[in-house]
């Protein structure tokens, strides 16, 4: 597995890798709108979008994030890994990724907001309190970095 910033002709396999992992967690599958923008939604901001791709260049993982203005501090986005090969590493592998390149960059902070119902997004609840974040309010969540 390597990561690599977001190309667009990764776009059509992220969506369907995206959907595949929503509908794994019993969610109706639906595309964010930023899915289908993330040039104008990310880059064009300065701001990353990451791929977790395997050896026959097919994305497995993604992890993104977005500057909050006049602050030091981002919020993190679309951490999906395809279902099949969760538990892996590969979550925790794109959050080091991620949290790393924040620091070297100067952020402080990173924001995590979780998806609601609680229920459907176990997965992230559980997961982030473990590497670090904690919770300031039902569904956020926040890591000191520097």
């Amino acid at each position: 597995m390597k990561i690599i910033e977001y190309k667009g002709n990764y776009r059509d396999d992220l969506i369907f890798m995206v959907l595949e992992a929503k509908n794994a967690l019993g969610r109706i599958p639906s595309i964010n709108p930023d899915l289908l923008t993330i040039e104008a939604s990310y880059l064009e901001k300065g701001d990353c979008f990451w791929l977790a791709v395997n050896d026959e260049n097919r994305v497995i993982g993604s992890i993104a994030y977005s500057s909050i203005p006049k602050t030091n501090e981002v919020f993190l986005h679309r951490l999906f890994i395809k279902p099949s090969l969760k538990h892996q590493g590969i979550g925790s592998q794109l959050l080091a990724f991620a949290e790393d390149y924040l620091r070297k960059i100067g952020k402080s902070h990173v924001r995590i907001h979780l998806g609601q119902p609680k229920e459907q997004w176990f997965e992230s609840y559980q997961f982030y309190p473990k590497h670090g974040y904690r919770f300031y309010d039902d569904t956020h969540l926040i890591k000191k970095l520097i």
